[in-house]
């Protein structure tokens, strides 16, 4: 499937963690691209972390808009988690925020998919833990071994299967909601 002008439509998924990432699956169901969330390290009072860099967020969306033609972006609708720190809470919605205005600032259709939804779909058997990611994207993509090969590769794995999930469940949802059109 192609644009007319010979794009490729494709399929995008986000792990929107600081060790998340973006993957680009084409419609006949390839791993194409990925890119790791662009993060850059920061020194406040004395201490360093990292922080989301969001101008090379929107340049990394940016490009893959005008490279393929975007089916749909699959995001990981997530929300804190009771046992969850402020700081790592509060950090993880700065980087969903930033990802829903990129997408929105881009045109692009937007699906919000929980992780239950998604691992429910793709890792059925598998169990749920990070390593059930890597294995299953390693299965559907064997070429990409050294992508999904360390165990901190999760969030590439985690972003693969979501574009995946969307690909197969047909495409863009409402925003908000998790059940394919």
């Amino acid at each position: 499937m192609s644009d007319g002008v010979g794009r490729v439509a494709v399929y995008v998924g986000i792990d929107p963690g600081l060790d998340g990432a973006v993957a680009v699956v084409c419609a006949g169901g390839g791993l194409l691209d990925w890119c790791d969330t662009p993060t850059l390290e920061v020194e406040r009072r004395g201490a360093r972390r990292r922080e989301y860099a969001d101008a090379m967020m929107a340049r990394v969306l940016g490009c893959v808009a005008e490279r393929w033609m975007v089916a749909g972006v699959a995001l990981e609708h997530v929300h804190s988690m009771p046992a969850q720190g402020v700081r790592s809470s509060f950090t993880f919605g700065v980087g969903v925020g930033l990802w829903r205005g990129i997408i929105a600032g881009l045109g692009l259709p937007l699906s919000l998919v929980a992780p239950q939804r998604w691992r429910g779909a793709l890792l059925d058997g598998m169990g749920r833990d990070k390593d059930a990611s890597r294995l299953r994207a390693l299965q559907l993509w064997p070429a990409s071994v050294d992508v999904f090969r360390r165990r901190r590769d999760d969030g590439r794995a985690d972003a693969a299967l979501m574009a995946e999930w969307l690909r197969r469940s047909g495409g863009a949802v409402v925003a908000g909601d998790s059940t394919p059109k």
